[in-house]
């Protein structure tokens, strides 16, 4: 599947692309400027970019006021579907932010039951009580999400609405020709509901061929992932577990923690719970404090791009984090964590991560293969990613190798013994012998192919 063998980039829209953060009514063209941005994304070797919510909404994009609307701050219809086809002649997917749980109190069948309380038509669009009121002086309470009342709690269980986002969903497919949904808050989202969308999806993938399959990656931060990513909901889903312990371990020198994590989710053994299941990977995104300014160490960057790169999932990068750009979660406010940028400012990391999205594309054990722990110490890990052959294609290997210190370290292992090809050090690379031993320099990552 194409997720599943391609790198994702995270684009937070009203931030990128500098725009009002309060909802002005004023028609403008900004969305226009990621399309600016698709050579580059191209030669950074990015398969598909993730864009939160580009509907029209009163401030931060998730208090969403139409569904069948671009938000008026970033541009039109015509211009999104612009986005889209020039991101797809790049050959980059486009996988849109769909809020299904909440919209916001400006949404159009909210404010009729606002306007007309029991007598609303819509007042079941929404869990609503007229014994009470909400915080807002309304005249009658309803649900927020998680308490929040500018985040109105839609009814998922009324047929009516189910069948609303349904439409908005082959809607957008059509309008805009976009390849899949990150499902907000997908935690909270009614299961019955996430099965009617994976039907619509399988419907959408039907009508336009396997290699156009309508994806679904939901949000999730903890519990288990199972639950949601299986044959009958969501194709994957964002694994938050280790996102947690890619930091951790490098903050702590402790990668006993996310080697932990890494088997206990993806291992060889019975108990180990997501074998065959490809979930969403990151270092960052807009929700939490940048990589960059995360790590204890601001060294320890390249080894945990490294590790992520190397490990089980789709990897996700945020936009930015690719050149160090820092953030921190609550320093001001949510911005902080979602800057406007004019141009791309690629640097020595770009150049590094470029090479670590050319080495995962090429590797069907980097995307398909199973993970085993080889060499554990608090500051080096080595695993390896090992897929059988199948389809006509080989059986293939890939020990990786992490040094998360600034000193040398030799790992020894019976695994270490042959010939390797270096997938980070170029094509021309000479190949590697090695007789059970391989030597690590300060923060070095090794992806190394058996031959």
């Amino acid at each position: 599947m194409w997720a599943f063998e391609t790198t994702f980039y995270q684009i937070y829209p009203i931030g990128f692309t500098g725009a009002p953060r309060v909802n002005d009514g004023v028609q403008a063209h900004r969305i226009l400027h990621v399309a600016e941005w698709a050579p580059y994304l191209q030669g950074l070797g990015v398969g598909a970019v993730l864009l939160n919510p580009v509907f029209e909404s009163t401030s931060h994009g998730y208090d969403t006021r139409d569904l069948t609307r671009i938000d008026c701050r970033l541009g039109t219809d015509e211009d999104f579907a612009q986005v889209v086809g020039t991101l797809h002649e790049h050959g980059i997917r486009v996988v849109l932010d769909a809020v299904f749980n909440h919209v916001g109190r400006e949404f159009w069948a909210f404010e009729d039951v606002r306007a007309h309380g029991w007598g609303s038509r819509y007042r079941d669009w929404f869990i609503t009580n007229f014994d009470g009121d909400s915080a807002f002086g309304d005249g009658f309470w309803y649900e927020g999400w998680e308490g929040c009342y500018d985040l109105v709690k839609l009814n998922l269980r009324n047929p009516e609405v189910v069948e609303y986002l349904l439409d908005c969903v082959r809607t957008w497919r059509s309008r805009y020709l976009i390849d899949g949904l990150r499902l907000d808050v997908a935690y909270s989202l009614d299961r019955d509901f996430m099965a009617r969308l994976r039907g619509v999806a399988e419907e959408l993938t039907a009508a336009s061929g396997e290699d156009r399959r309508f994806v679904l990656i939901g949000e999730t931060l903890h519990g288990d992932y199972s639950q949601l990513v299986n044959d009958r909901l969501l194709h994957s889903c964002t694994n938050y577990e280790c996102y947690k312990g890619l930091y951790s371990s490098f903050n702590s020198q402790n990668m006993f923690e996310i080697a932990h994590s890494l088997h206990r989710q993806f291992g060889g053994d019975p108990w180990c719970i997501y074998r065959g299941l490809h979930l969403l990977s990151f270092a960052d995104n807009h929700d939490v404090t940048r990589l960059a300014s995360i790590l204890t160490d601001p060294r320890c960057i390249r080894p945990a791009y490294g590790l992520l790169f190397g490990m089980p999932g789709i990897p996700c990068l945020y936009y930015g984090s690719e050149w160090g750009q820092t953030g921190v979660k609550g320093a001001h406010d949510d911005y902080d964590l979602r800057p406007e940028f004019t141009e791309p400012a690629p640097d020595g990391l770009t150049d590094y991560l470029r090479g670590l999205i050319a080495a995962r594309a090429g590797s069907r054990a980097l995307n398909y293969g199973a993970y085993r722990n080889v060499v554990i110490t608090n500051k080096q890990l080595l695993f390896e990613r090992a897929v059988d052959a199948e389809g006509g294609a080989s059986a293939e290997r890939v020990l990786v190798a992490v040094n998360a210190v600034d000193e040398a370290f030799t790992l020894q292992a019976a695994e270490l013994a042959g010939t390797f090809t270096d997938l980070l050090a170029g094509e021309a690379a000479e190949p590697v012998e090695l007789s059970g031993a391989l030597e690590l320099a300060p923060y070095e990552v090794r992806y190394l192919l058996a031959r």
